[in-house]
């Protein structure tokens, strides 16, 4: 487990989070016993095909290996950050070897792949507009378009757009004691795949959840009206601290699932259907230590949680509609 990074001075992270292998699907299951970084490692991430992996540190590097069978090969280091790198992300493949960063420094760095045989690295675009540390970025579904969900502890969620060689962003106000995470939505609407009669915009939804330190958590979806991100209903509350971390699950049978991870303590399960007409409702799991990281299998039923007690455990709903630990992992 990748562990919490040792605070430097004048360069206090904000509670966002600190990301492990064995709680993310998309994150590497491998030992590399030499980063070749000189700091803490915050994220590890490997591509759509398991074939490279990114890490970033408080170095403010970021290093890209070639992963192949049990052995990894570093093949490019990634500089420009002015402060640590929390968080590294891969675009779907569809639109190339694509990787956003972001760190303390409020910069979010989109980085490509110049040709696959030579492993030159360029950065194509620069995100400086906000003022305080980037949290976390995140992509959307493809089907959704290519768009980087970006949470700041400057209160702003900004939404970047990749297309037709040009890129387009938007800034909004989202919590305002700081934002710590974000998840997009499944681009397909829940029960459409099961539905003999798919409503129409059920492909491409434009949706994804924020969490913050106001201890809420917030829904928003694309208006199409005004070209802009509305808030859904109100604010989703029941945490007492800081929501750091929430994950919305990439299932698209009949209920939408999100959990959320919170510094009280608790992990908070919301399912919504189309019963209940949008509302959501909610579920407890209490632990010992402050919880820091939710993630959902690629299929969406089984919930990976993480915390400061660097115990990881693994939780399925049961046929009675209750969550139960299936595995539990401690360093």
């Amino acid at each position: 487990m990748v562990r919490r990074a040792a605070r430097k001075p004048k360069q206090k992270r904000h509670p966002a989070k600190q990301r492990t292998a064995a709680n993310n699907p998309h994150q590497a299951a491998q030992v590399i016993a030499n980063s070749g970084h000189d700091d803490m490692i915050h994220d590890a991430v490997l591509d759509y095909y398991g074939r490279k992996l990114a890490t970033c540190s408080s170095d403010r590097t970021i290093k890209i290996f070639e992963i192949e069978g049990e052995s990894q090969r570093l093949i490019e280091t990634l500089k420009g950050h002015e402060g640590a790198v929390w968080c590294v992300a891969w675009a779907h493949p569809k639109y190339g070897n694509i990787l956003a960063s972001a760190g303390y420094d409020g910069k979010v760095f989109i980085w490509k792949e110049q040709g696959a045989q030579n492993n030159q690295w360029q950065r194509i675009y620069d995100f400086p507009l906000h003022k305080a540390s980037v949290n976390i970025v995140a992509w959307s579904p493809h089907e959704a378009g290519c768009l980087l969900a970006c949470a700041s502890s400057d209160g702003n969620v900004s939404v970047l757009e990749f297309k037709d060689n040009a890129i387009d962003h938007m800034t909004f106000p989202a919590h305002g004691l700081g934002v710590n995470s974000v998840s997009w939505a499944p681009a397909t609407s829940p029960g459409s795949i099961v539905s003999s009669a798919p409503s129409l915009g059920s492909v491409g939804n434009r949706r994804f959840v924020t969490a913050g330190s106001d201890n809420v958590l917030k829904i928003w979806a694309f208006d199409q009206a005004s070209q802009s991100y509305k808030q859904e209903r109100e604010p989703l509350t029941g945490h007492t601290d800081w929501v750091r971390d929430v994950a919305w699950s990439p299932t698209v049978l009949q209920k939408s699932y999100m959990a959320s991870a919170s510094q009280d303590k608790t992990v908070r399960i919301w399912t919504s259907d189309a019963v209940s007409g949008g509302q959501w409702d909610c579920k407890v799991l209490n632990f010992d230590a402050a919880v820091w990281r939710v993630s959902w299998s690629l299929s969406g039923n089984v919930l990976a949680v993480s915390g400061a007690d660097n115990k990881v455990s693994l939780w399925k709903e049961n046929l009675r509609g209750e969550w139960e630990c299936v595995r539990s992992i401690e360093e």
